[in-house]
């Protein structure tokens, strides 16, 4: 297989370039700002309790805050509106059952 200069030349430079630019993809470390966790089931419910345990052991973890925010009725889609009207940036959650 014979390669023309002008191919060989194009792949030297983006050899070259790859360290330079897999610099510049680091991904950032999550979360850096509060998480909410949306629970459509009643205050006191088992999936409260589920859901304010879980976000114990996250915040411990990960430390940075998981808030949890009931939102009861219509069987859960109440909650799950609220989450889909939200940007997906994954600093909502939704906790179903």
């Amino acid at each position: 297989m014979k390669l023309p200069r002008r191919n060989l030349l194009h792949l030297a430079a983006g050899a070259a370039a790859l360290p330079a630019v897999s610099r510049f993809a680091w991904a950032q470390a999550y979360p850096t700002r509060p998480v909410k966790i949306i629970v459509g089931q009643a205050a006191g419910s088992a999936s409260d309790i589920v859901a304010r345990l879980i976000a114990l052991f996250l915040s411990e973890k990960f430390g940075q805050q998981f808030l949890v925010e009931v939102r009861p009725g219509a069987a859960g889609n109440i909650a799950t509106e609220a989450v889909t009207h939200m940007p997906p940036d994954g600093y909502t959650l939704l906790l179903v059952n």
